[in-house]
């Protein structure tokens, strides 16, 4: 359709290279930049995150498919190769962040290194890997919301090939990626306000105040799109993970926050320790 934008960035030996991998990938390769310059304020190395992305990566690639794939089982039950098959389509965010999660949480315990501090290294740089990313969805035409009208569009002062791209199949659609990636940019901002204030937060609060923050968003812009994963019937799983992650979270940071043992996050270099 005129004004929409190719998902195909270019073709490499005959093969097509999506937008969504370029964005995706660069995401990446910005998180692992900001995460290493963090790990060395700290008292880690940047080989720390390099070798971690070794683990993570291939972890988070998994759990994201695996998460799709368990809640759209009736789409491959008949051809499980379609299981492999990425390039058609099927990640999950929160997916791969229970994957990544999980490969950190033995990485760190391999390494000597407290898993808290990484996370907390991390966290800020995750969130605005994933505001990159909702650009991916946008360059595949997907991750959009209800249907609307394109003076709506323009009310919000959009550029116009943000509200080109939102004309699906004929009819205009919310931009809940957009919602989300600038909900995911104000969390960024937020979080290196709190990281950066001395004996604010506790070890471990970075990576909470994250779930928090991502978690509360979500539930609301999931509510919007049309493409969500379902469980029970009418039950959005995502809206439902992200309820169980908020409340755990808030629990979590209140039951650590009154634990005097936990100590404060410390960003000068050479003082990093492991978490009680």
């Amino acid at each position: 359709m005129l004004g929409q934008v190719n998902p195909v960035a270019f073709n490499l030996f005959g093969i097509a290279v999506y937008w969504y991998a370029v964005i995706i990938v660069s995401g990446i390769v910005l998180a692992v930049w900001l995460s290493s310059r963090e790990a060395v304020r700290v008292g880690l190395k940047e080989d720390d995150v390099i070798d971690f992305m070794l683990w993570g990566l291939p972890s988070a690639i998994i759990g994201a498919r695996l998460y799709y794939v368990i809640f759209q089982w009736q789409d491959y039950v008949d051809n499980p190769i379609e299981i492999i098959l990425t390039r058609n389509g099927g990640l999950a965010i929160y997916g791969g962040l229970i994957g990544g999660g999980l490969a950190l949480f033995f990485f760190t315990r391999h390494r000597f290194i407290s898993t808290w501090t990484f996370l907390d290294i991390a966290a800020p740089s995750v969130i605005l890997a994933q505001a990159i990313g909702r650009w991916g969805n946008f360059m595949n035409h997907e991750a959009y919301g209800p249907a609307t009208t394109r003076g709506f569009l323009e009310g919000l002062h959009l550029p116009k090939f943000i509200i080109d791209n939102m004309n699906i199949d004929g009819t205009y659609h919310q931009p809940t990626f957009l919602y989300e990636s600038i909900w995911n940019v104000l969390g960024f901002i937020v979080l290196l306000l709190l990281r950066r204030k001395k004996n604010f937060l506790k070890e471990g609060e970075v990576v909470l105040s994250y779930v928090i923050w991502y978690s509360f968003g979500r539930f609301f812009i999931e509510g919007m799109r049309t493409d969500s994963l379902y469980a029970f019937g009418s039950i959005r799983v995502s809206q439902l993970f992200s309820l169980v992650l908020f409340f755990g979270a808030i629990i979590i940071l209140i039951i650590r926050r009154r634990n005097s043992s936990v100590k404060f996050y410390d960003r000068e270099k050479g003082t990093v320790k492991k978490a009680d």
